[in-house]
């Protein structure tokens, strides 16, 4: 079974509440990455130096909102395309970069469980397991194409 309308008009609602509050949200995320694997913060060029999370940092925000909207996009192209497809360019960065960080599989499960962590405390009386399931599938999704670049990456460096 494909992703369904259902799941995908539970992304997009949720995407609309969240947008409402993304620095509270992005800084939420980010807690979240960090109390699932404090080990991920030297991961971030923007929280390599410091024990704290900085609430106005620019590049937190913009890195979370890039995450969240992804997985958005990413559930509506599984409902119009029946698979995720993000521009060659954008894709062939985002394998290039999460390649580069050295991050695996483990990392991807971290980031999807402070993922659904924030869209729970973000929709508040709106979650539901079917939201979950929604938002974990794109997630996943999304997570598989970003992993089969950088496959292609590491193919192309060490052939």
């Amino acid at each position: 079974m494909g992703f369904s309308e259902k799941q995908e008009a539970l992304v997009k609602d949720s995407w609309e509440i969240m947008k409402n509050d993304i620095p509270t949200l992005s800084l939420y995320f980010f807690t979240q990455v960090l109390e699932i694997a404090p080990s991920a913060r030297g991961l971030f060029s923007f929280l390599k130096d410091t024990d704290e999370i900085p609430e106005n940092n620019p590049k937190l925000k913009s890195h979370a909102i890039k995450v969240f909207k992804m997985t958005c996009e990413a559930a509506i192209q599984l409902r119009e395309k029946g698979e995720v497809v993000v521009s060659g360019s954008t894709l062939k960065y985002l394998g290039s970069v999460h390649l580069q960080k050295g991050i695996v599989g483990p990392h991807f499960e971290v980031v999807k469980e402070a993922v659904l962590r924030t869209v729970e405390k973000g929709v508040g009386e709106k979650w539901s397991e079917e939201m979950k399931g929604a938002w974990a599938e794109a997630y996943d999704q999304l997570a598989a194409a970003i992993q089969d670049e950088m496959k292609k990456e590491a193919a192309e460096i060490n052939p």
